[in-house]
This record gives C-alpha cells, structure tokens and sequence, in this order.
C-alpha cells in the first residue's frame, strides 16, 4: 500500500510532527531514514539557511507556502525545483516557507566533518 499525506496544501503545518534539522529550519519525516533516500517537510523560520551543499543524487522540492532561495533564483508557492545528482547550492528563506522536498541520496554539507 502506499503512503498517502492528503492535503498538503491546505493543511496546518503545525499538526506535523517538526524537530530541528539545521538552526531555524526543522524536519517532518514522511518517509526514509535519512541515511538513503528520504522524503520530509522542511520549515524554514524567516531568514534561516542552509549552507552550500552537494547532491549525491536527485532533489525534488515543491514549495508549497512562502519562498524559498538558491544560489539560481527565488521559487514560490506551487514552484517544483529538481536538483540533479552533483550539483551545489546554498538555500535560505527571507520570509520563511514551507516545502516538501524529496532527497534520493544523502545531502552532503560542504565544509562539515563527515
């Protein structure tokens, strides 16, 4: 059977069972360990970041409230972003947002202890 979140657009974020990810953006695990191939919610509190990074495979982000940034631009809501295996980029938010991101690899953060 698969796993089905009904209403993510519409839905009060605050119902999601959020812990913290990075300083000002927290996780909501729908799927994954987060040691292969994950899919979550990600919060970002308004000016919160997170630094350059590689992907070790493909990223898929649809924002689905506020907006979100990257090294190429700002997407808003209703915006999908696919990141492709290999590339880099640093993301923040000015005004907070919230997405539903899909990794299909580990993130790799640039410039941390592994």
């Amino acid at each position: 059977m698969p796993a089905v979140y009904s209403g993510l657009l519409g839905a009060d974020p605050a119902a999601a069972r959020f812990e913290p990810f990075r300083d000002g953006v927290e996780i909501a695990r729908l799927s994954g360990a987060g040691d292969g191939g994950e899919t979550a919610l990600l919060r970002y509190a308004p000016g919160a970041s997170v630094p350059m990074h590689e992907h070790t495979g493909l990223e898929t982000i649809l924002v689905l409230a506020g907006s979100q940034s990257d090294d190429h631009g700002t997407y808003r809501a209703g915006d999908l972003v696919l990141n492709q295996p290999g590339s880099r980029h640093r993301v923040w938010s000015e005004e907070g947002c919230l997405v539903l991101i899909s990794w299909a690899a580990p993130v790799r953060i640039l410039g941390e202890a592994e």
